[in-house]
């Protein structure tokens, strides 16, 4: 399975030193993510990524403490239940 982002046009982000306040605008809704969450969200918002693809990049862009298939499922439910990240 594959997974996108919003529009960046949806998003209004800022940084708040560990965390980034995700507003989505569509829902309504301010998120506060912390790693590797928005590590994820910045990269599906660059292309359509399946599980094994998203989990390459995040190891080679980032230091993602917990970087194994079963964190990175987890991680993207919630995403998707948050309104955040959309199955394809």
């Amino acid at each position: 399975m594959r997974y996108r982002a919003p529009d960046a046009a949806a998003l209004l982000t800022a940084e708040l030193d560990a965390f980034t306040a995700i507003f989505h605008r569509p829902s309504g809704i301010t998120h506060l993510l912390a790693s590797p969450a928005r590590e994820i969200l910045a990269l599906l918002g660059e292309e359509p990524l399946d599980g094994d693809m998203l989990l390459a990049r995040l190891a080679d862009r980032y230091d993602v403490a917990d970087a194994t298939r079963d964190a990175l499922a987890a991680r993207l439910d919630e995403l998707v239940v948050a309104g955040l990240v959309e199955p394809l």
